[in-house]
């Protein structure tokens, strides 16, 4: 029986095996606590003997230090700690402690020494691991050399436990906002994060990613974590709000609520807002805009004016008396049509499609037949009439040499052609009374 007292003890408190097919080992630290339990003690040497290598019995491939401690701890007193020396014996895997001015010291009762493999990789195989201490002490009964051995245990490898925490830094985001993915999961999986259209692939290392295009619409992701020796894979996802969504088509079965609707850029943003009587166009400036159609049928249109296209077409007022047309100058237009049926026309004059043709004016007493030249009861071609009373100066047949007859006071005289030579009156039969 060792005169020390040799307990050990590791962190994580179940240390696990590595697994020989993943990136990253496991690892851990090992205490081993030394205390005097009975009677006071000098010490001058402690040997330990770590299992080096990879299979079940061994605690690790590749443990070169051991460091330690050692603390007064008696009762009434403040405890100190100091240290020890401690070397490897070469071409073994013993680590030697001994004193830290060497020689003999005094290991009394209560006081204790740590002695720590610190972070170490653990090897690949499950099992229990030996540690072996020889003493060296010496007591009321000579020098003493003793062997005990302390072990632990290494636990087979865990599956690795899902990623979890898949979320982005902001629920919802505006026009031109940055967004990033986070998570929190084992280095050992391929990480990568789907979206629609494609997808990411997230280097290692990496557990918060940057996206490159912030969404333009409400839009699910999806972190696909995926196992390179067992290819299982974990599936993860996230939703993201867009304040002002951008959508390439929209399909309402209920209907489209909304106070307004705007066009996407500064030079589209024309609006169209929905009041209690029906609805307003503005334009990007906020003044009223513009309807641009192929055909309209509406039941009735309350408007200022009617215009062309061009700023120079011709324009269409709404006075309380009827309408006026007008050019684009503002100056009176004209009316073209092929046929108007209509029930009284005012009009001060009356002409032919061309500036040549003559025209018509209306006087207070009738109306005069003017050429263009404004010399007037120049030329009337009447079909058929039927008047109470006509005014003449003459009257001559329809062509240039026909005879005429002209007014005078003291009735009328018939001529010939065009000349003041007197012309023949021709009838069937005449009652005269001289």
């Amino acid at each position: 029986m060792t005169a020390l007292t040799y307990t050990i003890f590791t962190e994580p408190a179940s240390l696990e095996a590595s697994d020989a097919r993943r990136r990253s080992k496991s690892t851990g630290t090992v205490y081993l606590v030394v205390t005097n339990t009975s009677r006071r003690t000098d010490w001058s040497r402690i040997e330990v003997k770590v299992p080096v290598g990879d299979g079940p019995g061994h605690l690790g491939p590749n443990i070169t230090e051991l460091k330690g401690e050692y603390t007064d701890n008696q009762w009434g007193a403040q405890a100190t700690t100091r240290g020890v020396k401690v070397e490897r014996q070469q071409g073994t895997n013993v680590f030697e402690v001994t004193p830290q001015a060497g020689g003999v010291a005094s290991f009394r009762p209560g006081d204790y020494m740590v002695l720590t493999l610190e972070n170490i990789t653990i090897a690949s195989a499950a099992g229990p691991a030996v540690l072996t201490v020889r003493e060296k002490t010496e007591d009321d009964d000579g020098e003493h050399t003793r062997y005990t051995s302390v072990a632990l245990v290494k636990t087979a490898p865990k599956e690795i436990p899902a990623p979890r925490g898949f979320h982005p830094d902001k629920g919802m985001i505006g026009a031109g906002e940055n967004l990033t993915l986070s998570w929190e999961g084992s280095a050992e999986f391929d990480y990568k994060i789907l979206f629609p259209g494609g997808e990411d692939t997230i280097p290692p290392g990496m557990r918060s990613w940057p996206l490159a295009d912030a969404p333009k619409r409400a839009t699910t992701y999806t972190l696909v974590a995926t196992d390179p020796v067992t290819k299982q894979q974990h599936f993860l996802t996230t939703t993201v709000q867009v304040r002002y969504p951008v959508l390439e088509r929209l399909t309402a079965t209920t209907g489209i609520d909304s106070p307004w609707v705007q066009g996407t850029s500064e030079a589209t943003k024309g609006r169209i807002t929905f009041t209690g009587t029906g609805v307003e166009i503005s334009s990007n400036s906020g003044a009223k805009g513009t309807v641009t159609a192929d055909k309209a049928h509406l039941n009735g249109v309350n408007t200022e004016w009617v215009q062309g296209r061009s700023a120079d077409d011709g324009k269409i007022t709404f006075p309380k008396d009827g309408l006026n047309v007008s050019q684009g100058s503002g100056s009176w237009g004209a009316v073209h049509a092929d046929k108007a049926d209509l029930n009284g026309v005012n009009t001060k004059w009356v002409q032919g499609r061309s500036a040549d043709d003559g025209w018509i004016t209306f006087p207070v007493e009738g109306l005069k037949v003017n050429r263009k030249d404004d010399n007037h009861l120049t030329h009337l071609v009447v079909g058929y009439a039927t008047h109470d009373i006509v005014k003449t100066r003459i009257v001559r047949g329809p062509k240039d040499d026909d005879g005429w007859i002209s007014f005078r006071k003291e009735g009328l005289n018939v001529h010939r052609e065009r000349g003041t030579e007197r012309g023949t009156v021709y009838a069937a039969d005449t009652d005269l009374k001289g």
